[in-house]
């Protein structure tokens, strides 16, 4: 077994020969990281984790005890449960060139219709590299909680949440290198969270950095992947993530909510603070200046035309609508933190339902990956449509 470890994240695009789509075009990317390169590749880093043995075996939150039993119950596997024979569809360029603002943007406009497949195989890449990378640091996250997680409930929820996010690191592992046969660096926004997260000493700062922005985060975006991708297999991948990350959420939600009462203001205000510079970070990783760059852009020219564009604009702060009412329950949100958030325009999430009171007829759903569009997908549809009529009925007359 070969190891290269390296002190810093390699930021070179990574070719996975073979795959159905790719179907020899590694060629056309200038900076590859083969496995011929190295086998395995490995960045270290420390952190002064304080673990945490209990010895009160008692159930004491039967919630907590619940959504630990039904991970067991509704486990799945990548190999068996996703269809990935199925054929690759076809793909419309153009609405994804209108939804990031990019129809009459001179360098994308320039590109040859070949060049325009190029540039979304490239984009899916880095989207689905950025999931797969941040199932990777909730991997990390939730293994450490099992060690420091002080009470006995705690400490068997992140175990279960350990294995469902090596499903999910798997299963995006596979989808790329099959499916889309390149793989990007993970974003540099993401990469600072995860390492934040993952070496600070303190516990409870582990659960809110993960479960309840990440985790929360990533439960919008892959709803709204579900919605959008042609891919059936895409499909079916996601709508089971989903359903783990809907447990992993729910669990923080209801772990934290006890805990934070038990902290000073200063302490809680320490968090908040935490939580808001979390927030901010996880908004500039939606742009993939990566790939802006490789196609040889203005890379902070084409960021603001993306970032400007009505639909990223609404999409950015729609991805919080799970977050901030999450916050707001477990005591986050508060008077010194408020008007940071309302400056981020997503304060108006904060009456919008939390993930504190469990649905327990949509946890206990058996598995079907063929299931109609989910109820978190609907609300996002009709909330995007909705802002985009609002922003129509008030545009000027032409």
């Amino acid at each position: 077994m070969k190891l290269t470890y390296l002190e810093e994240t390699p930021r070179k695009i990574q070719s996975f020969k073979g795959s159905d789509r790719r179907k020899g075009d590694e060629g056309d990317i200038d900076d590859l990281l083969t496995l011929e390169d190295a086998e395995h590749v490995a960045e270290i880093f420390s952190t002064p984790l304080t673990g945490a043995y209990t010895w009160n075996y008692k159930i004491q939150d039967d919630r907590i005890k619940r959504l630990y039993e039904l991970g067991k119950e509704l486990n799945w596997n990548a190999e068996l449960d996703i269809n990935w024979d199925q054929p690759w569809p076809e793909e419309d360029f153009e609405q994804g060139a209108m939804l990031m603002n990019l129809t009459d943007y001179p360098p994308y406009m320039a590109l040859t219709q070949e060049q325009k497949r190029e540039f979304w195989l490239h984009q899916n890449s880095w989207s689905l590299s950025q999931f797969l990378h941040g199932e990777q640091g909730a991997l990390l996250v939730a293994s450490q909680l099992t060690s420091c997680a002080p009470t006995y409930n705690a400490k068997l929820y992140a175990a279960s949440q350990t294995f469902d996010e090596a499903r999910h690191v798997e299963a995006f592992n596979k989808y790329i290198q099959q499916r889309i046969g390149m793989m990007y660096p993970i974003n540099t926004s993401l990469k600072s969270i995860l390492d934040k997260i993952l070496t600070d000493p303190r516990w409870d700062l582990k659960f809110i950095g993960m479960q309840i922005v990440i985790e929360g985060l990533a439960l919008s975006a892959f709803n709204t992947t579900r919605e959008t991708t042609p891919d059936p297999v895409l499909k079916e991948l996601v709508y089971l993530v989903v359903r783990d990350e809907a447990r992993h959420v729910t669990f923080g939600v209801n772990y934290l909510e006890e805990y934070i009462k038990t902290l000073t203001e200063e302490e809680k205000n320490e968090r908040a603070q935490f939580a808001y510079e979390a927030c901010v970070i996880s908004r500039e990783r939606l742009v993939a200046t990566d790939v802006f760059r490789h196609f040889g852009w203005d890379v902070e020219e084409a960021r603001q035309r993306v970032m400007e564009g009505f639909v990223m604009s609404t999409f950015r702060n729609l991805l919080f609508q799970r977050v901030v009412p999450n916050l707001k329950r477990i005591g986050l949100m508060t008077d010194e933190i408020r008007p940071k958030f309302e400056e981020l325009g997503i304060l108006e999430f904060e009456s919008l339902p939390d993930d504190g009171d469990i649905d327990w007829n949509a946890m206990e759903r058996p598995l079907d990956t063929g299931e109609a569009q989910s109820y978190e997908q609907k609300a996002l549809q009709e909330q995007m449509e909705k802002a985009i009529h609002e922003k129509l009925d008030h545009a000027p007359a032409a």
